[in-house]
C-alpha cells in the first residue's frame, strides 16, 4: 500500500511538471507548437508505460484516456467549425453586411465597434457563445481586412466579450449549469436565472475596460506569414475591360469624369474604334465594343470581380478558349502575378501574342511596369523582362505554368477569387447551424457537422478548400491540451491543487477562502477545460462552506465566474482556440494579455464578494 501510494505521488508531480514545462515551451515559441504539442503526448504516453506509473486509483492509466482528446467533440467541432468559416469567405457570404458596417465604420469607427461587440456580449449571455463568435468572426475579420488593420487587434476581443456575456446569466455558459445542476444535486438549492448578474456584470465591466485600455498596447499586430504578400504592395496594374452586349458596364454614364462602377480604379483611356478617349471624361455613356483601360491595384480588382461575377465572367468568355458558354459560370478561378524572365521568347511580344497562356486556361488581367505609364488596349502592349502580369486561371493553369522558363509563377501570390454565386448558399448554412445550435434543436457539434458537409455538397467549398480550412497547429494543441488534463485527474493532481490551496486560506476566514478558491480555479480552468474545473471544484467548495457552516451558494458562484476566467491560454475555451488561426495569434499572445486580465478580475471579486455576500471582516 505505501509503495503504491509513493509512486502515485510521484506520478502526479512528474505529470505537474509535465503541464509546467509545456507551458513554459509553449510560450518560448523557439520549437514549433506543433511539435511541442506531439512531444507532449508522446511524454505522457511514455511516462503512463512504466512500471511505477499509476493513477490516484493505484490502477495504470490507459493510453486510449490520453488520446480520446484527438477524437473529443469538442476538437470535431472547431474544426467543422473553421470550415463553414472559409465557406462564408469564399464565396464572399459576409460581403454586404461587412461593407454595411464598414460604412458605418468609416462615419463613427467607435460607436460601430462599440455596437458590434455589444451586440456579442448580450446575445452570449442567452444562447451558447460559440455560434455567436461562430457568426461575429468572418465579419471582424473582414473589417479588419478592409480598414487595413490586423484581424489579431480584434479576435480576442472578440472571445473574451462573448466569455463576460456567459457569465452574467445561468443559461450563458455550459459552466454555469454544471456548477448549478452539482449545487442543486448535492443541496437542494437552486439559482436563479439572474442570479450571477450583479457580480457578473461588474467584472465583465472591468474586464471590457480593461480591454478597451489595454487592447490597443498588448495586442499583437501581426498578419500570417505571406499575408502581406497576398494583399499585393499597392503597385497598380494596367488591365482592361470590354464592354459587350448584356455587359455591367453597358450604358454606364461619367460622373464628374469618373466610372462609379469602377470604384478605386483609375481610367486612363477608353477605347471606341480607332477613336483614343482620354480623361477627363465629359458625360461618356459606355457603349458595347468599347474597351476600359484601368490602372488598379489587385486588391481593387479582385474586389470588383468578386462583387460583380457578370464582369468576371464577360474576361473570362473573351479570354480563355475552354469557357463554356452554356453553363454561364467560369470555373473556379485563382488570381496569381509572374514575372517576365530575363531573356525570355517572350519579350517585345505583345500579350495578344502570348497565345500558350489562353490555352492553358489563364487570362491576363493586367501588366505592371515600373518605368513609365501606359496608356494602350492591354493586348497591344510589348513586354519588357521584369514586367509582372496579373493572371486569372484555374488551378489546372497555374500548376501546369511551374515549370515554364519564361513567365515565373510567382507561387506564392495565389489566392482564390470567392465564387459569390455560392454566397446564398453559404449564408443559408451558417445561419442553419447557428439557429439549431442557438435554440438548442441541435448540439453544436452535430449542427457544425453537418454545416461543414452541405459546404461542400453546395459547392461552397471543394476539398482541397476545405482540408486548407483545417488548422493543424490547433488541432494538435488541443488534443495535447486535453491529454495533458487527462493526467491531471486521473492522477489526482486537480483535487491535491484544489484542497490544499482552500486548506491554506481557512485560518484567514471566509473572505480569505472565496478569494484563494478563486484564483486556484481561474488558474487551473486556463489549463484543464472550464467544464472540467468546474466539475472538480464545485463538490469542493460545498464541501469547504459545510466544514464552516456558511452558505454554500458564493462559494460556488466563485466557483463560477473563476472557470469562465478562461482568458490566460488558448486551451481554456473553445472560442479562444476558434479565433486563434485568424488572428495568426501565437500561445504567448493569450499568456500576456490574459493573465493580467485573470489577476485583474480577480481583484475585482475579492472586493465585490466581501461587500456582496457580507463577508468584509468575517
Amino acid at each position: 500500500m505505501l509503495i503504491t501510494q509513493i509512486t502515485s505521488a510521484l506520478t502526479m508531480w512528474i505529470s505537474l511538471g509535465v503541464v509546467i514545462v509545456a507551458i513554459g515551451l509553449y510560450m518560448n515559441e523557439r520549437i514549433s507548437m506543433e511539435l511541442v504539442s506531439i512531444g507532449i503526448v508522446t511524454g505522457l504516453l511514455t511516462l503512463f508505460a512504466m512500471p511505477f506509473a499509476v493513477g490516484a486509483n493505484g490502477e495504470p492509466v490507459q493510453p486510449d484516456l490520453l488520446l480520446n482528446g484527438f477524437g473529443n467533440a469538442a476538437l470535431v467541432t472547431i474544426m467543422a467549425l473553421l470550415v463553414i468559416g472559409h465557406g462564408m469567405f469564399q464565396t464572399g457570404a459576409l460581403d454586404g453586411p461587412s461593407r454595411r458596417l464598414l460604412q458605418s465604420y468609416a462615419v463613427a469607427p467607435r460607436l460601430t465597434m462599440v455596437a458590434a461587440y455589444a451586440a456579442v456580449y448580450i446575445t452570449s449571455a442567452f444562447v451558447n457563445n460559440t455560434p455567436v463568435v461562430v457568426m461575429f468572426l468572418p465579419i471582424m475579420s473582414a473589417i479588419a481586412a478592409r480598414t487595413g488593420m490586423a484581424p489579431s487587434k480584434l479576435l480576442i476581443p472578440l472571445s473574451f466579450v462573448s466569455v463576460f456575456g456567459g457569465m452574467t446569466t445561468l443559461i450563458g455558459s455550459s459552466t454555469n449549469l454544471l456548477a448549478a445542476e452539482t449545487l442543486l444535486r448535492l443541496e437542494g438549492r437552486e439559482l436563479g436565472f439572474f442570479e450571477l448578474a450583479p457580480i457578473g456584470l461588474a467584472l465583465s465591466a472591468i474586464g471590457v475596460a480593461y480591454i478597451v485600455i489595454l487592447g490597443p498596447i498588448l495586442l499583437p499586430n501581426r498578419e500570417a506569414e505571406g499575408e502581406s504578400s497576398n494583399k499585393g504592395t499597392g503597385k497598380q496594374f494596367i488591365a482592361q475591360i470590354e464592354v459587350t452586349h448584356d455587359h455591367p458596364m453597358e450604358g454606364k454614364q461619367s460622373v464628374a469624369g469618373m466610372f462609379p462602377d469602377l470604384p478605386n480604379m483609375t481610367v486612363r483611356m477608353v477605347q471606341r474604334g480607332h477613336e483614343a478617349i482620354l480623361p477627363p471624361f465629359e458625360d461618356l455613356t459606355l457603349r458595347p465594343g468599347d474597351l476600359i483601360i484601368v490602372a488598379a491595384t489587385r486588391t481593387s480588382l479582385t474586389e470588383v470581380l468578386s462583387r460583380r461575377p457578370k464582369l468576371l465572367r464577360s474576361i473570362w468568355r473573351t479570354g480563355a478558349d475552354s469557357y463554356d458558354e452554356a453553363s454561364g459560370n467560369p470555373p473556379q478561378l485563382s488570381l496569381s502575378e509572374a514575372v517576365v524572365a530575363p531573356g525570355s521568347r517572350l519579350i517585345s511580344r505583345t500579350i495578344d501574342q502570348m497565345g500558350y497562356a489562353n490555352r492553358n486556361d489563364a487570362v491576363v488581367l493586367g501588366v505592371q511596369r515600373r518605368s513609365r505609364m501606359i496608356r494602350a488596349r492591354l493586348g497591344e502592349i510589348r513586354l519588357e523582362s521584369g514586367d509582372t502580369l496579373l493572371l486569372c486561371g484555374t488551378r489546372h493553369a497555374f500548376d501546369d505554368m511551374r515549370t515554364d522558363r519564361d513567365l515565373l509563377l510567382l507561387d506564392w501570390s495565389r489566392t482564390d477569387l470567392p465564387d459569390v454565386t455560392k454566397a446564398i448558399y453559404a449564408r443559408l448554412i451558417a445561419l442553419g447551424v447557428v439557429l439549431t445550435a442557438a435554440t438548442g434543436m441541435l448540439n453544436i457539434l452535430h449542427a457544425a457537422m453537418i454545416g461543414a458537409v452541405m459546404m461542400i455538397v453546395t459547392g461552397c467549398l471543394n476539398v482541397r478548400q476545405a482540408s486548407r480550412a483545417l488548422d493543424l497547429r490547433i488541432f494538435l494543441l488541443i488534443g495535447a491540451a486535453l491529454a495533458m488534463g487527462a493526467s491531471l485527474e486521473a492522477t489526482g493532481a486537480a483535487d491535491f491543487v484544489a484542497q490544499n490551496a482552500v486548506a491554506i486560506a481557512a485560518p484567514y476566514g471566509p473572505l480569505a477562502i472565496l478569494s484563494v478558491l478563486f484564483l486556484t480555479v481561474a488558474l487551473v480552468t486556463n489549463l484543464l477545460s472550464n467544464s472540467a474545473t468546474a466539475i472538480i471544484f464545485t463538490p469542493i467548495a460545498i464541501a469547504t462552506a459545510r466544514q464552516l457552516n456558511l452558505d454554500p451558494t458564493p462559494f460556488v458562484l466563485t466557483v463560477i465566474y473563476a472557470s469562465n476566467c478562461a482568458f490566460a491560454t488558448p486551451i481554456a475555451y473553445q472560442t479562444n482556440l476558434l479565433v486563434m488561426g485568424p488572428g495568426h495569434y501565437r500561445f504567448a499572445d493569450y499568456v500576456k494579455f490574459g493573465t493580467p486580465l485573470v489577476l485583474l478580475i480577480w481583484v475585482a471579486f475579492t472586493a465585490i464578494a466581501g461587500w456582496q455576500f457580507n463577508l468584509v471582516g468575517a
